[in-house]
């Protein structure tokens, strides 16, 4: 008997998925069944011959998230090649270490801005219209354990994360008679390539770069981990779940 996967028959859009949380995620998504799009401005050749090897299906479209032509695009280039677009995934944010908030650029400000919420807000805008013409669908986006709690050094990435938790409560409160699901996953700190390259500057292993975060395990996610959270809240095993934040941090924040 052939093995049924979570996302059989669905079409999945995932938003920076060349690398990252993203890259893991788009092949989570195909060996669970989905047909999967991947969106970056990074090259996606390599993501979508990972799902290729495995016998999955894959197209990529390069897009600035913040533009909403490439926005526009891409969701209809997932119609024009699979029909339908059951499942978007907003992960593409950008993040870089910043002074004190007084002391942060404009141009900064608006760079982060630009991409972590107008980039959500585009592609909901844009995937909401396509999933009212189908019937429904889910939409997931990438918030962050700053939702929640704030950092030094983070203050614009922060302030877009608490932006993009707004706009999932408020979405999911507006189509939820129209069959449309929208969640969050809000990660802790996870073996990205960025903090792998920062550990080793440091001179550090990762449990010791960890240590910063103060993790109840201490050490940080494996992004696969993230990932099945992502999966679930893409999948109908949440089906009751409209506007929820699922903290997914290693317990960051209980601490």
């Amino acid at each position: 008997m052939t093995k049924m996967g979570r996302l059989d028959g669905k079409v999945a859009l995932i938003t920076g998925g060349s690398a990252g949380l993203g890259r893991v995620t788009s092949l989570l998504f195909a060996r669970e069944g989905a047909k999967v799009v991947i969106s970056d401005l990074a090259d996606g050749a390599e993501a979508v011959a990972d799902i290729e090897a495995i016998g999955g299906e894959a197209l990529f479209v390069k897009a600035d998230v913040s533009k909403s032509a490439d926005v526009q695009n891409m969701v209809q280039a997932a119609v024009d090649r699979f029909g339908r677009l059951d499942i978007l995934y907003n992960n593409a944010a950008i993040w870089f270490e910043q002074p004190p908030l007084a002391d942060i650029s404009e141009e900064d400000f608006d760079r982060v801005y630009q991409v972590n919420v107008k980039g959500v807000f585009l592609g909901m805008k844009y995937g909401i219209q396509q999933m009212l013409k189908q019937g429904g669908g889910t939409i997931v986006n990438c918030g962050s354990i700053n939702c929640f709690v704030a950092e030094a050094g983070s203050s614009d990435y922060a302030t877009t994360k608490g932006a993009v938790l707004m706009l999932t409560k408020q979405g999911a409160v507006e189509y939820a008679k129209k069959n449309i699901r929208i969640n969050c996953v809000c990660p802790g700190p996870m073996l990205t390539p960025m903090v792998r390259a920062a550990a080793e500057k440091a001179g550090q292993t990762i449990p010791e770069f960890s240590q910063q975060w103060n993790l109840p395990r201490g050490t940080v996610a494996d992004p696969l981990e993230v990932a099945k959270v992502v999966l679930f809240l893409a999948s109908d095993d949440s089906s009751n779940l409209f506007g929820a934040s699922i903290l997914a941090d290693g317990g960051y924040t209980a601490l």
